[in-house]
């Protein structure tokens, strides 16, 4: 299905070299900002503690980082998720002290705030299971803060993860270039690999420079995207190979040209479609999708960018021709037939 067909070949590969050289320094930007900023990991990766409270009024996530601070546990992370009246927090790893006792120690801090203590009550849950939660109760007998949730990752764990984050990333990137020499040619297996290492390393910049945390849930996007940007060279290459089969006489710049135009009512619509459903997921998601779909975002615009302006140019220029995707015959033909030479 097309929404329009472009008549005429759009000369993408005449602005190539001015295209690629934005993207050396977007790339090499990214590239500066992670290695002097460095990701703000998850403590999924760092280890650590996360605690959800729940209050019974508007909380105050400033006002409880200050609350906080003085008890000298190190970086902290307080953030509004849910509702106006949750917060999430995250604290790090505590040397010399139990994670199970840091988080008595802050809600403690927290209730005191509030002109309570803290108290152990028993709950049923939705499935009938009985639980136990600490809650803040003040002279009135109200409940004015609830430790809903308390998550303890050990330094060892995080450490874990990461390494075998490093080792999935590793084994996607191997395994796409695997692919793509074996379904096309090598140039265009290190082009593809060129543009998806891009893509990747933009979007890690992207979270450098702002500090945006690193999860596994935004690992799993970044996994994502190099699936999905392979997928659009892979369509760009494969009509490449059949221009080169078609049109004898045009030149390989041409033959890339011609490969592009045709595939932009593609990928205005799949590409389009697949925005659409992230921005959803941005916008409503909440926070728990927030930097998941911030990582597709990026990943989805620079992945159709590098398919076009650097895939494509750096097999040009790697000197791909026809004679590396399409079999000639030994039989002579007649020059003037565009399929001559052809095999299919």
């Amino acid at each position: 299905m097309e929404f329009f067909r472009i008549k005429r070949d759009i000369p993408f590969m005449k602005h190539a070299l001015v295209f690629n050289v934005v993207s050396f320094l977007t790339f090499a930007a990214a590239v500066f900002f992670l290695v002097t900023k460095g990701l703000n990991f998850s403590i999924e990766f760092t280890g650590g503690t996360v605690m959800e409270v729940e209050y019974n009024h508007t909380a105050n996530a400033q006002h409880t980082r200050e609350l906080i601070e003085p008890l000298g546990l190190g970086e902290i992370q307080v953030q509004n998720f849910g509702s106006s009246r949750d917060l999430m927090l995250r604290l790090p790893v505590r040397p010399g002290k139990k994670q199970s006792e840091v988080v008595g120690e802050v809600f403690g801090l927290l209730c005191q705030a509030e002109q309570g203590k803290v108290e152990t009550k028993a709950y049923v849950s939705e499935k009938g299971e009985s639980i136990s939660k600490q809650v803040c109760v003040n002279a009135q007998g109200a409940e004015p803060l609830k430790l809903t949730r308390s998550e303890v990752v050990g330094p060892s764990v995080g450490a874990e993860l990461a390494a075998d984050a490093a080792k999935a990333l590793a084994f996607t990137v191997v395994g796409i270039m695997i692919y793509l020499a074996f379904r096309f040619e090598w140039k265009f297996s290190v082009a593809g690999i060129i543009a998806n290492l891009h893509d990747v390393v933009i979007i890690l910049g992207f979270f450098a420079y702002f500090q945006w945390e690193f999860s596994l849930s935004v690992l799993a996007a970044v996994l994502a995207v190099l699936g999905y940007s392979v997928n659009e060279s892979v369509v760009i290459f494969d009509r490449v190979r059949e221009a080169f089969r078609k049109y004898r006489k045009l030149s390989t710049h041409e033959v890339i040209d011609h490969a592009i135009t045709s595939t932009m009512s593609r990928t205005v619509i799949t590409h389009g479609s697949t925005q659409l459903m992230v921005l959803s997921m941005l916008i409503f998601g909440g926070p728990t999708l927030h930097y998941f779909a911030v990582a597709l975002t990026i990943g989805i615009l620079f992945g159709i960018y590098s398919s076009v302006f650097v895939a494509a140019a750096i097999a040009m220029w790697l000197g791909v021709k026809r004679e590396d995707l399409v079999k000639v015959s030994a039989k002579v033909e007649d020059p003037d037939d565009p399929n001559a030479g052809a095999v299919v």
